[in-house]
This record gives C-alpha cells, sequence and structure tokens, in this order.
C-alpha cells in the first residue's frame, strides 16, 4: 500500500474549509446604562483572592465594571480597591438588595466597605471666619455642577459671610466662640451636623481650632486648608514673613482635620514658584489662589469617593 505524502494531502484540507459553511455572526454586546453608575470602594488586609472576589461578585449580578483602581500598600499590608460599575440596560440595580449580598464577601474578608449611587449629592457643611476667597470658590464650583454636593449650611463664628449665604440661598448659623465657650459652641455643631445630615465637613478658612474630642468625632469627615509654609511662618501675616526670608516656593496644603494641628492626612498639595519680584501682596493673591484650588481638589476628591485613609496618609485614586 503505497503512503500518502504530506503534500499530496494538503490540497484536500484546504477543500475542505473551503467547503464549510459559514460560521453564525457574533451577535453585538448587551447596552449597559453607563449614565447610571456605582461606585465601590473597599479596604482590608492584602491577602489572595481578594480582587476576584469583587469583580465575581459584580459579574454575577450583571453588572459591568467601568473603571477599577486597586492598590496594595506593602508597607502597612492593606489592599485599597475603587470600582464604577453600572447595570445593563433595561434591568434596574437593586441597591439595597446588592449591599446585603456584598456584605457576605466583606464580612468573610474583613472589609471596610461602601456602595454608592454616583448621582446622590453628598451634604456638606462648610465653615468659614472672615475670609470668602475659599467659600465663594466652593459655592461657584457647585452652582456649575464641577462638585457634586448639596450644601447644608455655612457655619461662621462672625457675621461677615452672612450675605454670601443669602446671596446662594444657603441656611447661616453663627456660631461666636471664646475659649470659655468652645465646650458649647461644639456641642451645638454637632447637634447641628446631626440634624442637617452633614457628611462631610470643610473648613474654608475657618481660624478656629477643634479640641482633641471635636476632632475625634469628625475622623476623615473634616478638611482643612492652609498655606504650605507650616510648620515655619507660623502667626500672622506668613506671607510678609516669607517674603522677608526669600522664598522661592509658595503654596497650599488641604489634608483631614486631627488632633496634632495642620498635621493630618495630606489630601492635595498646591505648588507655586515665586521670585524675587513678588511683593508681600502679590505673594497673599497667588497663595489665595493656591488655597481655592487646593481645597476644592480635596473636596472634588472625596465627594467622588477616591480618597482612603491609610495610617498617616492617603491613598488617592484619581
Amino acid at each position: 500500500m503505497q503512503r500518502s505524502s504530506g503534500v499530496a494531502a494538503a490540497p484536500a484540507r484546504v477543500a475542505s474549509k473551503l467547503s464549510m459553511p459559514p460560521r453564525p455572526r457574533v451577535p453585538c454586546g448587551m447596552e449597559f446604562s453607563t449614565s447610571q453608575s456605582y461606585i465601590l470602594t473597599a479596604t482590608c488586609l492584602s491577602r489572595m483572592g481578594t480582587t476576584a472576589a469583587i469583580t465575581g461578585f459584580l459579574a454575577a449580578n450583571r453588572l459591568y465594571i467601568m473603571e477599577m483602581h486597586q492598590f496594595d500598600d506593602v508597607l502597612t499590608k492593606r489592599f485599597f480597591v475603587r470600582v464604577t460599575f453600572c447595570g445593563v440596560s433595561g434591568e434596574s440595580v437593586d441597591l439595597a438588595r446588592l449591599r446585603a449580598e456584598f456584605a457576605r464577601i466583606a464580612d468573610a474578608e474583613q472589609m471596610q466597605w461602601s456602595i454608592h449611587d454616583g448621582a446622590r449629592r453628598s451634604r456638606v457643611l462648610i465653615m468659614v471666619s472672615k475670609l470668602d476667597h475659599c467659600l465663594e470658590d466652593l459655592l461657584y464650583r457647585q452652582r456649575t455642577g464641577e462638585l457634586q454636593m448639596q450644601v447644608s449650611g455655612i457655619v461662621s463664628n462672625h457675621p461677615d459671610m452672612r450675605a454670601v449665604a443669602e446671596r446662594n440661598g444657603v441656611p447661616y448659623f453663627l456660631m461666636p466662640v471664646t475659649a470659655d465657650t468652645k465646650p458649647a459652641q461644639e456641642a451645638r455643631l454637632l447637634e447641628l451636623i446631626d440634624a442637617t445630615r452633614t457628611e462631610l465637613i470643610v473648613l474654608a478658612r475657618y481660624m478656629q481650632i477643634f479640641s482633641d474630642d471635636m476632632c475625634r468625632r469628625l475622623t476623615g469627615r473634616a478638611v482643612n486648608i492652609h498655606h504650605s509654609f507650616l510648620p515655619g511662618f507660623k502667626g500672622a501675616k506668613p506671607y510678609h514673613q516669607a517674603h522677608s526670608r526669600g522664598v522661592k516656593l509658595i503654596g497650599a496644603t488641604a489634608h483631614f482635620v486631627t488632633g496634632d494641628l495642620d498635621e493630618g492626612p495630606i489630601i492635595e498639595q498646591i505648588v507655586e514658584r515665586v521670585d524675587h519680584s513678588y511683593t508681600p501682596e502679590m505673594l497673599v493673591a497667588s497663595g489665595r489662589d493656591s488655597e481655592r484650588r487646593a481645597l476644592s481638589t480635596a473636596v472634588r476628591l472625596i465627594l467622588e469617593h477616591r480618597v482612603f485613609l491609610d495610617d498617616g496618609k492617603t491613598v488617592i485614586f484619581k
């Protein structure tokens, strides 16, 4: 019997392939409700399989991952993740059921977690003394939609900003404070935070120091802004002090409020290079701009659930 060669057999194989019926067309992918997004945030100790558990849960619930960031801190041995997801078009997302079911996974992984409705506006209380530049900037960005927040009120220890609040249709709460009245004033402030269901407190150049107890109660919920000269050039007229020393860099730092004055976990910093031609007034103007930009950025990052506390620092997914 004569053995067939590979060369002779090749045409037959080609002919066989050409004679096969065409494959059916793959249907188009399903459509997703990307205009209605949700955000899952979680942190836990670093361990194997956490990402798979989260993505598997979302897929099992017919939820589409639009964006995902994760980070493993090898020093603190903690894992951080932020996932933006949506449902399939025409299918509703039962957020209460989703949270209840995810809680089982979170318990197994020992997570600190939340699932947020991306369309929901957080309630923000703004505190201010006499300088209006940060307050006005936050209100402007809220009006234009850049900051997705609902301002629950403006609190001040002076009457100066009442007109700003009235012009923007925001409740104004005057809370004068002295060393003797500080405990009572802070108790009243905590009552207001609860009554207005405030989630975030923004110190927009509020020139009073919270007590240690107040700082503990507001851990991770209060943001402050100050010039970045600290710990140098403390006290009055820091920009004039800086000018007399010929500084070359100025800026601003936005951070969480803690019992350590102006030393909380940093959220955002702005740095500007200056030179000998800057007068003290020019430094002040540049500093105001840096403060506005740093504070509004920090607030936006928090509102978008991008900020995680990691011991004395932050993890931020931008």
